[in-house]
């Protein structure tokens, strides 16, 4: 409380842009309920010390009553022996006379105590309203506190996100990937040409050397040579 105390001392309007421009506010909050906790403390004591001075008041009340209704108490006893012969009625009276001072001097002190006792008992419940409200808002804001955190992380992780996507040259990556499939197209209609080469030459190969049975051609050529050099004539 003592850190929202200090931050609208300053006016309801340089606090709430004050509020406005905090960076941090998972620090800021965390400040503000050690402050509360801060405040309880001292909330705490202020009760402890009420309490006793309400106790203490209490006490003397009961104390003071109790002399008055002995100082009552006595009046009487004195009245009664002088009646009875006992003892002197100018004694008595006298005697008496001072009981009943004593009486009201107690009477008066037994109303100041009553009235400084329920003061007291005033103070008391107004510390006890002080000391629950601080503890609900410690509560309510250490609560708070969790689900800012949580927030922020997402807001981070977000934040993180789209700065990732807008660093993105998205036109660039989608024309790169245009060239990369048009790559493969032609490499695919490559290979298809290339094979098609081949087998048009094979075919090729094939029909001519059919058609000039090269291979028996050759064997009867080598034939003839052999003839030749051992002497064979030609029929």
């Amino acid at each position: 409380m003592n850190f929202f105390k200090r931050l609208f001392k300053m006016g309801q309007a340089e606090a709430n842009a004050a509020l406005d421009n905090m960076e941090d506010p998972i620090r800021l909050t965390e400040q503000g309920i050690r402050d509360l906790k801060v405040e309880l403390e001292d909330a705490l004591e202020s009760l402890a010390q009420v309490k006793a001075l309400s106790i203490r008041a209490k006490n003397e009340h009961e104390e003071f009553v109790a002399k008055v209704e002995n100082y009552q108490e006595k009046a009487m006893l004195l009245l009664t022996k002088a009646k009875k012969g006992e003892l002197e009625m100018k004694a008595a009276e006298m005697l008496a006379k001072e009981a009943l001072v004593e009486k009201e001097k107690s009477s008066t002190l037994a109303k100041s105590a009553k009235e400084e006792a329920n003061q007291f008992e005033s103070s008391v419940h107004q510390l006890e309203t002080n000391v629950a409200e601080i503890k609900k808002s410690i509560n309510k804001w250490q609560n708070e506190l969790k689900t800012l955190k949580a927030r922020v992380k997402v807001s981070n992780a977000t934040q993180k996100l789209n700065k990732q996507m807008a660093d993105i040259d998205a036109f660039s990556t989608v024309s790169m990937l245009e060239r990369m499939k048009d790559k493969v197209t032609q490499e695919e209609a490559l290979a298809e040409a290339y094979g098609e080469s081949t087998n048009a030459n094979f075919s090729l190969d094939a029909k001519i050397d059919k058609a000039i049975d090269f291979t028996q051609d050759k064997a009867n050529n080598e034939l003839l040579k052999l003839k030749e050099k051992l002497g064979f004539t030609n029929d």
